[in-house]
């Protein structure tokens, strides 16, 4: 476990996802803002979330704790055809009490530094276009803009949106 301190001088807890993190991660996705998953693949279903949490032993994952509650989760899946050795996809949320004060910046930073030293050659990610706060944020970590995808996510507001596709090597 790692203690970090925000920007607002809340002290949270990250550590690995574990399978009695089931009801909690759930919790948390009940528990957040329309805003805060303007740009994620909502719905979250407990469903899904069992999916996320049977599939551990691929994935490097991290939740973030404060007061006994999730409120971070980020994650590293580690792609297991041989074709795709030592590559990862990331993804991260936040509950929306934790934005902008420096968590999605500290779970990434030790996603980044535990995939480094499970000698892990590349991370990818996807991310909305009209996301920009998270677009600066990868590339204030590294991640190179690699590409676009045209109309690939439809949003809540009933149109097309431009995915980015980033990529960071590690080694």
């Amino acid at each position: 476990m790692w203690k970090a301190t925000l920007k607002d001088g809340r002290i949270v807890n990250l550590r690995f996802l574990t399978e009695k993190d089931e009801d909690k991660l759930f919790r948390m996705f009940t528990m957040m803002s329309e805003k805060a998953l303007e740009w994620s693949m909502a719905p979250y279903t407990r469903e899904g979330i069992k999916r996320w949490i049977n599939n551990i032993p691929q994935t490097i994952g991290l939740v973030a704790e404060y007061q006994d509650d999730i409120i971070g989760w980020a994650s590293i899946y580690r792609y297991p055809q041989p074709r795709r050795k030592g590559l990862g996809d990331l993804v991260i949320y936040l509950h929306q009490d934790f934005h902008n004060i420096g968590l999605g910046r500290t779970m990434t930073d030790r996603l980044l530094q535990l995939a480094k030293e499970e000698k892990m050659h590349r991370i990818e990610l996807t991310v909305v276009k009209d996301n920009t706060i998270a677009i600066r944020l990868y590339q204030k970590l590294g991640f190179q803009i690699e590409g676009v995808s045209k109309d690939a996510f439809y949003g809540k507001d009933d149109e097309y949106h431009d995915i980015i596709n980033m990529g960071l090597v590690l080694q």
